[in-house]
């Protein structure tokens, strides 16, 4: 009977099809909008919060460094390159010339396995003369540009083709009073510098940073990407002179580098560029608070607390943000 009633509405009546329209459109909208069955609603309110994951916060220490090495106005090669010591302490300068990449790698890993590196006689020892030359300076706290070089009469005039097995010059300090030694985390500061000579002409950088502690460990210093102020840009465009750009350290630790130079491209990093065109240090993202949060690995410090767990990527460039501080 059932049958014959359908058949006949098939047939002759037009509320069949309004009724199977009108069962679907039902059917749609209850999905999409979540009525009485549990399913995700699809259309949401602008003010109802998004679930997101939390960007795990790194467990910093704060450490006082009292060491800083930055590369001195003028032009650098073999003949000569100027470096600017800034210590919170008497310390030691050693500049040591044509270091082996092998001889420095195993003495920064002596270091992390018991054998103390906190003296210039303690370098010494351990790169055992697998360098050119070795020149010392004793440094106080005025910041004062020193002049290091390989002397004439050595006849230096490069460092090898590429890949190199030498560092054209490493830069050691160290404090120079035992007794600061004793109450200082950090013991000495290890920086390795590119110096262009006859064969590579790239212009003078430095290539790691890395400082040693009284623990036997050792940390690589990696620079934090922030947007520069308004009064910094000015303040940089009136100098005399203009520091040659600092590349960016490698992410691997000590034991993944490799015990040759590699050839570095002299290219503008994407980072920079972006530095140069945001003005103020406000948060990127509500523009309102100030940047106080660093994004790890990428480095990038362009947002507050309150925007940091909103984000999984990185907002300047896109990489995946797995820590930050």
């Amino acid at each position: 009977m059932a049958a014959v009633f359908l058949a006949t509405l098939y047939e002759y009546s037009p509320l069949f099809y309004i009724s199977v329209v009108s069962l679907c459109f039902v059917v749609t909208a209850a999905l999409v909008l979540g009525f009485g069955f549990d399913v995700p609603v699809i259309l949401r309110s602008y003010d109802e919060p998004e679930p997101s994951v939390p960007t795990p916060e790194k467990q910093m220490v704060q450490v006082t460094n009292p060491f800083t090495l930055e590369l001195g106005c003028g032009p650098a090669s073999v003949t000569g390159v100027l470096v600017r010591p800034c210590c919170l302490e008497p310390c030691v300068l050693s500049c040591f010339w044509g270091c082996e990449v092998s001889t420095l790698q195993g003495a920064l890993h002596a270091h992390q396995h018991g054998m103390m590196l906190s003296t210039h006689q303690h370098f010494q020892e351990v790169l055992n003369l697998h360098y050119h030359y070795c020149q010392k300076f004793i440094s106080s706290e005025d910041a004062e540009e020193r002049h290091t070089q390989i002397p004439a009469d050595q006849s230096i005039t490069d460092f090898g083709l590429l890949p190199r097995q030498r560092y054209p010059l490493v830069a050691v300090l160290t404090l120079e009073e035992a007794q600061t030694r004793n109450w200082n985390h950090i013991v000495a500061s290890v920086t390795v510098i590119h110096v262009p000579d006859d064969k590579y002409k790239l212009s003078a950088r430095v290539l790691f940073q890395y400082v040693l502690t009284s623990q036997g460990s050792m940390y690589e210093l990696k620079p934090l990407f922030m947007s520069a102020d308004s009064t910094g840009m000015s303040g940089s465009s009136d100098s005399a002179c203009t520091s040659p750009p600092s590349e960016t350290p490698n992410k691997g630790s000590v034991e993944d580098q490799g015990p040759v130079m590699v050839e570095e491209e002299e290219e503008e990093e994407e980072e920079e560029g972006w530095s140069e065109r945001t003005q103020g240090r406000d948060c990127v993202v509500c523009q309102n608070a100030s940047v106080n949060r660093v994004l790890l690995p990428c480095r990038h410090t362009c947002m507050c607390d309150s925007c940091v767990s909103y984000f999984q990527h990185c907002p300047i460039c896109r990489a995946f943000v797995m820590e930050s501080f």
